[in-house]
């Protein structure tokens, strides 16, 4: 089987600082848990970044730390991992999705404004599947209405808007380290903001309500990441950017051999850089995702859907119930096809040519 991604790093990668913390027995709280965000925030030119077990547990932080709950809106990317929305269900607040472009994926601007009330307390901005597209257009329009701008960049390490480094653009900007993303720790996640006040609370909260006195000031949480965690985050932040210029590289050779046969590639604005985090290609009409993605299985290659249009879940249709047309049709007609390392490209895409012409 041709898997759908392999993680960008080997045991024999960390083999020396795991002895070396297996010697020492600190397995949290050590140096690398300290190095590792020195490291997201030198990169990503943010002043401030913050280790967290998940995605996930990163965006629930910056909702709780905006004290976002029942009776506040949030407004949040149709197209994207239900996590996104979830953590705004579990707070008791309600999730407002906006339809997304048929093109980047990602927030429309006018949905955006449309769906503005005096409830709205927050907006979630998925890069969806890495793109970071329009989000210089969401961050002004979030400024312009004094809304808090939460960045899902659970994709978008390395991406760029603006020549701006994806985690330094947004109030907050939440990162995932699962292991389908270009930079692992098989779980973890990441939050950084350039927010001084925001920092403060979130030094607190993250180490159980306790300030560095000791004093435990108010509740707070562990969503610590375990120091191998660290070890293996802290080697992929060097070697990230030889990582995505390969990344890019094979999403173009993607796209020139599969747009004659009808595939379209996800659009990247002139002023964004993608990390193609995920090669996604609409497939060519006619042809039905499904059956493309069970014929590709006969042949021994793993594919998948784009990702979900959270308002056809059964969760938000029921609750919400509106469909977006936008995110709906993305859903439908997305495909995620393998990309990794020492991928055999050239058979995988002329397996897609003969599943497309069996169709």
């Amino acid at each position: 089987m041709i898997r759908l991604v392999k993680p960008y790093i080997a045991f024999e990668d960390v083999e020396d600082e795991i002895r070396e913390i297996f010697s020492t027995g600190i397995f949290t709280k050590g140096a690398y848990s300290k190095l590792l965000p020195a490291k997201l925030s030198e990169y990503t030119g943010a002043q401030h970044a913050f280790l967290a077990s998940s995605a996930t547990t990163a965006l629930t932080m910056c909702l709780n730390l905006l004290n976002i709950g029942p009776g506040d809106e949030v407004i949040v990317s149709d197209f994207s991992f239900p996590a996104s929305a979830n953590v705004v269900e579990d707070l008791g607040a309600t999730t407002v999705l906006a339809d997304v472009s048929l093109e980047t994926y990602n927030m429309l601007p006018g949905e955006l404004l449309a769906r503005i009330t005096p409830r709205t307390k927050a907006v979630i901005f998925v890069d969806a599947l890495g793109n970071p597209s329009g989000l210089d257009e969401i961050a002004a329009l979030c400024k312009d209405q004094g809304i808090p701008l939460i960045e899902d960049a659970a994709c978008a390490f390395g991406s760029s808007i603006d020549g701006r480094k994806i985690g330094s653009v947004s109030d907050l900007t939440c990162f995932s380290m699962h292991p389908r993303k270009l930079l692992t720790t098989g779980e973890g996640g990441a939050i950084t903001t350039n927010n001084d006040d925001y920092a403060s609370t979130l030094r607190i909260k993250l180490n159980h309500g306790a300030n560095e006195q000791g004093d435990y000031v108010t509740f707070g949480y562990n969503y610590r990441m375990p120091e191998i965690a660290c070890v293996m985050g802290c080697y992929q932040v060097e070697k990230i950017d030889v990582v995505i210029k390969e990344r890019r590289q094979q999403y173009a050779a993607y796209a020139e051999y599969l747009t004659p046969l009808g595939f379209v590639p996800q659009s990247e604005a002139e002023n964004a850089y993608s990390n193609r985090q995920s090669v996604v290609f609409t497939v060519p009409s006619g042809i039905q995702r499904d059956a493309l993605v069970a014929a590709l299985k006969e042949k021994q290659i793993e594919t998948t859907l784009g990702t979900y249009s959270l308002s056809t879940t059964t969760y938000y249709k029921n609750k919400y119930q509106e469909v977006l047309p936008n995110a709906h049709w993305l859903q439908k007609h997305t495909i995620t096809l393998p990309c990794y390392q020492n991928l055999p490209l050239e058979e995988v895409c002329r397996a897609v040519e003969q599943a497309v012409h069996s169709l």
